[in-house]
């Protein structure tokens, strides 16, 4: 890590992260990342091992001027990725599939989700969905083969994928606590090193903006677990735009989302749902693909606003 992440200026992450606007792709090579047109696959010449979709922050149940239809973006969301052109082999969803964690609204995002083109849907909670009961309405839909509160690992295509719940337990920064930390420390000990790792979260695993409760208090302990290999990418959500911060050999890629933008850091006393000018609403949401090239240690990202 270069600096202390608390101390960055609104300037600085500003600099640091990509907001609202045009689509951008990025590719992962080494830990570092490199951009290419979101029109344009990246620059590989091989058919991916991997592919699959990010969707986040859907808030099913939301109401209010930001949105007033979030079911309908969420849908159109679906429809993106179900004319990719090809089958994710897998689809994402990190959190607050809900915005107050109904049985209602669990089921409606479940019936939702049930109709994307893929194998397998693959969650991660958001604090909205554990308002009141610490997430078990969401286990007893979402929770499946899941460990704990609802954390789980697999691996497919040489990448081994960690999903991760820091949205339990919280005072103000998201927190992972003792035994998802071990889970962690034991779930990666006997991978090579070589090993490209993807972490799937809801709130982001780096300080983006602890004012705002945007970073998880002990993701530094989780992340010294992760330092030996070659190639590691987190996915987050939460924060309802697009942010990428590089630490080494570990970067970290916050998503939009399919309901409606927050605010930038530092842009008000607190996150607030923004309502956009008319016609500009779904420029500020949409889905993120991922791919990777087995023996090129490649992960490709590529955004795309609900247009």
């Amino acid at each position: 890590m270069t600096g202390d992440p608390h101390q960055m200026s609104r300037r600085q992450l500003i600099r640091h992260g990509a907001w609202f606007g045009a689509a951008v792709g990025l590719a992962v090579v080494g830990g570092e990342v490199l951009s290419h047109v979101a029109s344009a696959p990246a620059a590989t010449g091989t058919r991916p091992t991997l592919r699959f979709a990010q969707i986040s922050d859907s808030h099913i149940g939301f109401t209010g001027t930001a949105n007033t239809d979030v079911t309908g973006s969420f849908e159109r969301a679906i429809r993106q990725v179900n004319n990719l052109g090809y089958t994710p082999d897998f689809v994402i969803h990190t959190g607050d599939l809900t915005h107050l964690a109904t049985p209602a609204q669990f089921d409606q995002v479940n019936q939702m989700l049930g109709t994307l083109n893929t194998p397998h849907v693959f969650t991660v909670p958001g604090e909205h969905d554990s308002v009141d009961d610490a997430g078990q309405k969401y286990r007893s839909v979402f929770g499946a083969g899941t460990r704990g509160d609802g954390w789980y690992s697999f691996d497919i295509a040489g990448v081994h994928v960690i999903g991760l719940v820091n949205t339990l337990n919280l005072k103000k920064l998201g927190h992972l606590g003792a035994d998802q930390l071990e889970f962690i420390e034991k779930d990666v000990a006997s991978l090579s090193s070589d090993t490209p790792i993807v972490v799937l979260s809801h709130i982001p695993l780096f300080a983006m903006y602890p004012d705002w409760g945007w970073g998880t208090d002990d993701s530094t302990q989780a992340l010294s677990y992760l330092r030996r290999f070659s190639s590691v990418t987190c996915l987050n959500g939460h924060v309802h735009q697009l942010f990428v911060k590089t630490e080494d050999n570990v970067t970290f890629y916050s998503a939009t989302t399919t309901a409606y933008p927050l605010p930038h850091p530092g842009d008000g006393p607190a996150p607030k749902p923004l309502t956009l000018p008319a016609g500009r609403l779904h420029d500020a949401l949409g889905i993120r693909e991922v791919s990777y090239t087995r023996g090129q240690n490649v992960l490709a990202l590529k955004e795309q606003t609900l247009q």
